[in-house]
C-alpha cells in the first residue's frame, strides 16, 4: 500500500522515526488516526480552545500565532512533514493562548488527546514517541525563544532564510515580519541591503 492509499503514513513514519512501534502499535495508532482538510485561512484551532489533537501536516502549510494590543506575533510555521499542537494547551487540556491557521489549503493527519493517552498507558514505546515528541516540541520552542531574545532583525531574517528558505515563495511578507518581530517596513530596509 503506498502513502496515497494510506493517509496515514505519514504519520505513523514520524512517530516510528523517534521511537520504534511495534506492528500491533503501529496498527492500533494508524485506526485511531483521521483526516481532516481546511482552506486557506482557515483556523484549526482558535485562541481559548482546548488543543485536543496531535497534527501530522500531509500538505500544505500552517502557522501558529497570537495577537497582542498592537499585532499579531507569528510563533512558528509548520509546512508539509511536519507534526505540530499547542503544546501547553494539549498536554495540560487547558485553553490555548495561541491559534492556528492554514495559510495554503491543508490536509493533516490528526490524533486525539484521549487516544493517545490510551496508547501510552498501553505500550512503551507509543508512551516513548510521545516523550520524544513533547522533548523535541519544548528544545523547538527554546531556540525559537532565545533567536527571538538573542538576534537582531538582520541577523533573525538572515537565520531564516537559511533555515527555510523555500516557504519565502509561500508565505506572506506580513506573516515573515510578524515572525520576525518588525514591521514590513522594516523588514522591506533589510531585504534591500545587500
Amino acid at each position: 500500500m503506498n502513502d496515497y492509499e494510506n493517509p496515514s503514513a505519514g504519520f505513523t513514519d514520524f512517530a516510528g522515526s523517534l521511537s520504534y512501534l511495534e506492528h500491533e502499535v503501529k496498527d492500533i495508532l494508524a485506526s485511531k488516526l483521521y483526516e481532516k482538510r481546511y482552506r486557506k485561512g482557515e483556523l484549526i484551532l482558535e485562541t481559548g480552545m482546548v488543543c485536543n489533537r496531535i497534527y501530522f501536516i500531509d500538505s500544505g502549510l500552517v502557522k501558529t500565532f497570537f495577537y497582542t494590543d498592537t499585532r499579531e506575533f507569528i510563533m512558528r510555521f509548520f509546512p508539509e512533514g511536519n507534526m505540530f499542537t499547542v503544546l501547553d494547551s494539549f498536554v495540560i487540556q487547558k485553553p490555548s493562548g495561541f491559534s492556528v491557521m492554514a495559510l495554503e489549503d491543508t490536509v493533516v493527519t490528526c490524533l486525539n488527546h484521549d487516544d493517545l493517552e490510551i496508547l501510552c498507558t498501553r505500550y512503551h514505546s507509543a508512551e516513548t514517541f510521545y516523550r520524544k515528541l513533547l522533548s523535541l516540541a519544548a528544545v523547538n520552542m527554546m531556540d525559537r525563544m532565545g533567536g527571538m531574545l538573542e538576534e537582531k532583525a538582520y541577523t533573525a531574517y538572515h537565520t531564516f532564510l537559511k533555515e527555510n528558505g523555500p516557504l519565502l515563495q509561500r508565505i506572506s511578507l506580513a506573516d515573515l515580519a510578524s515572525y520576525l518581530g518588525i514591521t514590513q517596513v522594516s523588514l522591506s530596509r533589510i531585504r534591500a541591503m545587500k
